[in-house]
């Protein structure tokens, strides 16, 4: 399959949707849409420029959490391949709703390319975006994950020398959001996922969240370990989101 596009969902409890989506869209700068879908349980975080790669969706219930969705040609032949690569549907509704054989929700959405937006410029002129999703694969997950998700792409595998926990899936295209591996210290359980953003000034961009209601929870050498006030772990990092490239900390 051909994969010409790649949004991130946040997934908000009802008790918890109001909160999350005030944060990421504050932290963003990205406005909110319009609700749509059935009972409005959805929404998008437009930026200022650029397509959407940002959207809410309030659940039922259990725990905020994120899911990834794929712009396919045709999401039922998609489908089909990806279940033949190992995943579960789970429901056809025009796009197509499936698991990743180490059990991370994703979906299956048709469209056609899109265009990147634009990094947001902070006072005091540093710049932050989202720029990659994460997949945190336990021990026992990572090798059948990893091979999943490189097939879904039909994507090359990038090793991190310095980490070697750390593998990138390069796409063939640039998309709007890197997808990243990490080998967990889990030995089991089920593959989540966490946005990452990209800061010019990590420390700034810390000190800005946690004006807005986060938390801080570590710091790495590269990243900066966040928690948003729902709940929801994600990390800021020294990779400037304009060129892709680690800057120096501060």
């Amino acid at each position: 399959m051909t994969v010409t596009w790649l949004a991130a969902f946040l997934d908000f409890p009802a008790e918890d949707y109001a909160t999350g989506v005030a944060f990421w869209s504050q932290v963003t700068g990205h406005t909110v849409s319009a609700s749509r879908g059935r009972d409005g349980e959805f929404a998008s975080l437009v930026p200022p420029d650029g397509d959407v790669y940002l959207k809410v969706q309030r659940i039922g219930g259990g725990r905020a959490g994120v899911h990834v969705d794929l712009t396919v040609a045709d999401p039922r032949t998609a489908a089909n391949e990806a279940v033949a690569l190992g995943a579960t549907e789970l429901a056809d509704e025009g796009h197509v709703v499936l698991r990743s054989p180490g059990g991370l929700v994703f979906c299956l959405v048709p469209g056609a390319q899109h265009q990147r937006a634009t990094p947001m410029r902070w006072p005091g002129g540093h710049l932050s975006s989202v720029y990659q999703v994460c997949l945190d694969l336990p021990a026992a997950q990572y090798d059948v994950e990893a091979s999943f998700w490189l097939d879904m792409f039909g994507a090359q595998r990038e090793v991190l020398r310095a980490r070697p926990e750390f593998a990138w899936v390069r796409h063939p295209r640039q998309l709007a959001l890197d997808v990243l591996l990490q080998a967990t210290d889990e030995a089991a359980g089920e593959v989540r996922a966490h946005l990452d953003l990209g800061s010019t000034d990590r420390a700034a961009e810390v000190i800005r969240h946690l004006e807005l209601g986060a938390s801080e929870l570590g710091k790495e050498e590269f990243w900066t370990v966040m928690r948003d006030p729902v709940g929801l772990i994600y990390c800021i990092t020294d990779r400037n989101p304009e060129t892709g490239r680690l800057t120096a900390s501060k």
